[in-house]
């Protein structure tokens, strides 16, 4: 059974997570191929969380590399990606979610998210993601680790 991130953060609010949504080219993966130790983080993740990835898959490799990844893979087709992973995350119930990424088709799931975690990483980041986000780490891996040390999300959010 999943036990879901509560966290209450002054100034910020609380937290109660449940969905963790995350994009995949450039957050999780660098050219198409997932970065190294991010399924162990992944698994760490949905003993707290239920993941979901959302991509257009621009490598077409999401689905292979995440194949024994304890996660759903969405990939997103056609036009208007960005507004896309923004319905998801609001059918998910926003108020439940964190969201990564890192490009500028994740930067309304970002901000719809309850809480978004913008990713800089080898790819860097798009300046709207940046704004729109949260929190802003330089690999996915920190992030993830916000999340199963809540203290620190707590001591970067409290205002």
């Amino acid at each position: 059974m999943i036990e879901w991130i509560e966290l209450n953060v002054p100034g910020f609010g609380i937290l109660k997570l449940e969905h963790l949504v995350s994009d995949y080219t450039g957050t999780l993966s660098l050219d198409g191929k997932l970065l190294p130790g991010i399924k162990e983080k992944l698994t760490k993740a949905a003993q707290s969380l239920k993941i979901h990835v959302l991509t257009a898959d621009t490598f077409g490799t999401a689905k292979a590399e995440l194949a024994d990844a304890p996660c759903e893979v969405h990939i997103i087709t056609g036009e208007n990606l960005d507004v896309q992973k923004e319905d998801y995350v609001k059918k998910l119930g926003a108020e439940k979610v964190v969201a990564f990424g890192n490009g500028i088709n994740d930067r309304k799931m970002l901000k719809v998210a309850r809480l978004g975690i913008v990713v800089t990483g080898s790819e860097g980041c798009a300046v709207e993601s940046l704004l729109a986000a949260d929190v802003h780490v330089t690999n996915v891996k920190d992030g993830i680790d916000l999340l199963l040390n809540p203290k620190r999300l707590k001591a970067i959010l409290r205002f």
